[in-house]
């Protein structure tokens, strides 16, 4: 702690010091007066290692000067300014008044603040504070003064700030900072209220017709009011109050978001893939680059993290692609570029006031709040201009079709009446070829009939003659005379010797060799029974001379039918070449053929003289089926 011998020190080197610098004459007719940077006497410290000793010190006492000159864009980032602001006051003033900091965005400020004793006391300001140590719960940096005595009160500020921090102070009475108070957060609860409204109204649309457009538009309003609650204050007194650090970040992530969904908005309104494929293009790429800007600056460089000039491109490029949108035709974004006209705007003021191109004024200070509640108002409007106009096109498009359907109708109507005539015509055409058809018809009838009795003279003369010629050629095959062009007009193929077998065998009923069973079903080949009680399978060859023959069985029926016809005049070469078989082949049946005559023969006692099919069946079916029974089993 200090003496009060050096504070008095300090305040007589203070009012010494001030005799260069006119005292500000505080007056009960003073309600308001504003400090700009170019009227305050100041001094840099761009080493920001100066204590308030040193800086009070006759050594520095001329190094503080007015800069008539100063233009915002000349603060030094980091650098500490120490400011000197002398105030003249009397005993017999009746109001008090307020030293204010207008920038809420200062990180630092220490406030040398003279006292009654001659000392002084430091009052610690800045975003970097908790909200709770500030002695006026307001968004922006208070002092109290105290004016119930005749002195001049020399006041130092250090302000130090890693951004661009507004050095304008404020001097105002109570009754003023009240009513300006009170009207300042009446205008930002109307501005940020606005937003919830546009927001929830928004949503509710979005409830209505479901299109993600209006959820992007929520969340580029929500941004825009997380950017501007960063800039006002407002998010450090109501939203992250004990959080100070936050405000490093607050703006610059807010203006990211803000940016990211303007993109995003734009593109999804304007439909760039389809009115301008390039601008599209164009917007993905800012949107890759903007977000890469804002990685590498929130983990590697956090300071540049509220730098705003950038944006200034996306914004441009957002305005251009409206522009061009709305020349091509699309009608939607008229309002689109009207409040991307009226935000740019708001920039461009804004920018006027930073340069000191425009005097300060609370128009001019919130001009980018009105420039973004009357965007929003527009951007709701083109929303609600946009589902008209779709509206519109759609009802054109239903009155279309109605009228499309009206002369369809008339048409079908008229084609339906040309095609009653048509038809109606066309019937009686057809009635009268029915007719005519009728009448053929009835003369075909009766042709038919005469040629149905014809053809049944036909067949039976055809069966009559069919019959002579079997009959002949059965008698023929009795006479032992017939050739094998002859015998293969009788059998041509298997399925009639098989159905001559099936004759053979079976011609006074099915009976089974096992159990005599008399009932039967079709058995596992063509043409052969299976007993229905035990199982039993026989084929169509069982039993006959053909069993077990391995080429084809109307080749087999002839050599059988030469061998018991007893014909010499074939011999075994010629038959063999005759039905393209092997002579060992028809050597070997041709033996088992004589062996069965030779079986008949010694069975009668006399040569066989009996008609050639006995020779196809055994001499004994039990005791070749008990012989086979052994081989065979039946399944039951």
């Amino acid at each position: 702690m200090r003496t009060g011998s050096q504070f008095l020190l300090i305040f007589i080197v203070g009012l010494w010091r001030s005799q260069a610098q006119i005292p500000f004459e505080l007056n009960e007719a003073v309600e308001e007066r504003n400090f700009m940077p170019n009227e305050l006497s100041y001094f840099i410290d761009p080493t920001n290692t100066l204590s308030f000793i040193e800086i009070s010190s006759p050594e520095y006492a001329n190094r503080f000067k007015t800069h008539s000159d100063y233009h915002n864009i000349d603060f030094q980032v980091n650098a500490a300014y120490w400011i000197r602001l002398p105030i003249r006051t009397n005993s017999g003033l009746k109001k008090m008044w307020l030293l204010e900091f207008y920038d809420q965005t200062i990180d630092h400020i220490e406030a040398f603040v003279p006292i009654s004793d001659g000392s002084y006391r430091i009052v610690h300001l800045g975003d970097q504070q908790p909200f709770s140590k500030r002695f006026f719960h307001h968004k922006n940096f208070e002092i109290q003064l105290d004016t119930q005595r005749d002195t001049l009160m020399v006041f130092y500020f250090k302000v130090q700030s890693h951004e661009f921090a507004d050095l304008r102070i404020a001097l105002r009475s109570v009754n003023r900072f009240v009513y300006y108070a009170l009207n300042e957060y009446f205008l930002f609860g109307t501005f940020y209220g606005m937003i919830v409204i546009i927001a929830l109204y928004n949503f509710l649309v979005y409830l209505a017709i479901r299109e993600i457009k209006n959820i992007y538009y929520i969340c580029y309003l929500l941004s825009v009011a997380g950017y501007a609650m960063s800039l006002d204050g407002i998010g450090f007194q109501y939203l992250w109050p004990d959080y100070p650090h936050w405000n490093n970040y607050a703006v610059g992530i807010f203006l990211y978001s803000l940016i990211i969904w303007a993109l995003i908005f734009t593109r999804k309104f304007l439909s760039t893939h389809a009115n301008a494929p390039k601008l599209d293009r164009a917007i993905k790429l800012v949107l890759i680059m903007r977000s890469f800007v804002f990685v590498t600056e929130l983990f590697f460089f956090p300071q540049f993290l509220t730098y705003r000039n950038l944006d200034i491109l996306p914004l441009s490029l957002i305005f251009y692609t409206g522009i061009t949108v709305w020349r091509n035709g699309y009608k939607p974004a008229r309002f689109f570029v009207i409040a991307y006209g009226i935000l740019f705007t708001g920039f461009f003021l804004r920018m006027l006031v930073y340069f000191n191109v425009l005097p300060f004024t609370i128009m001019s200070h919130y001009s980018l709040h009105f420039a973004f509640v009357l965007e929003m108002l527009f951007l709701t409007f083109a929303l609600g201009d946009r589902i008209r106009i779709l509206k519109d096109m759609r009802d054109r498009a239903l009155r279309r079709i109605i009228h499309q359907h009206e002369l369809n109708m008339q048409l079908k109507d008229k084609v339906n009446r040309e095609l009653e005539d048509k038809v109606q015509a066309r019937t009686i055409e057809l009635d009268h070829k029915n007719k005519e058809l009728e009448e053929t018809n009835q003369k075909l009838i009766q042709q038919a009939e005469k040629l149905n009795k014809i053809n049944s003279m036909l067949d039976l003369d055809n069966w009559k003659l069919k019959s002579s010629i079997k009959e002949v050629l059965n008698e023929r095959l009795q006479e032992k005379t017939m050739d094998y062009k002859q015998f293969k007009t009788l059998y041509p193929d298997s399925l009639a010797c098989y159905r001559f077998l099936e004759n053979l065998k079976w011609e006074s009923g099915f009976k089974c060799k096992r159990c005599a069973n008399e009932k039967y079903f079709a058995g596992a080949t063509k043409f052969a029974r299976r007993c229905s009680r035990c199982g039993y399978n026989e084929s169509i060859t069982a039993f006959t001379i053909f069993h077990g023959i391995k080429f084809p069985i109307e080749k087999a029926f002839y050599i059988a039918y030469l061998t018991v016809t007893g014909r010499r005049d074939t011999t075994l070469e010629t038959l063999a070449g005759m039905l393209e078989l092997g002579l060992n082949t028809v050597w070997a049946f041709k033996t088992k053929v004589n062996k069965r005559v030779a079986e008949l023969e010694k069975k009668h006692k006399r040569p066989l003289v009996s008609r050639w099919e006995e020779v196809i069946l055994e001499v004994n079916k039990q005791s070749q089926y008990k012989q086979q029974g052994s081989e065979t089993v039946a399944k039951p």
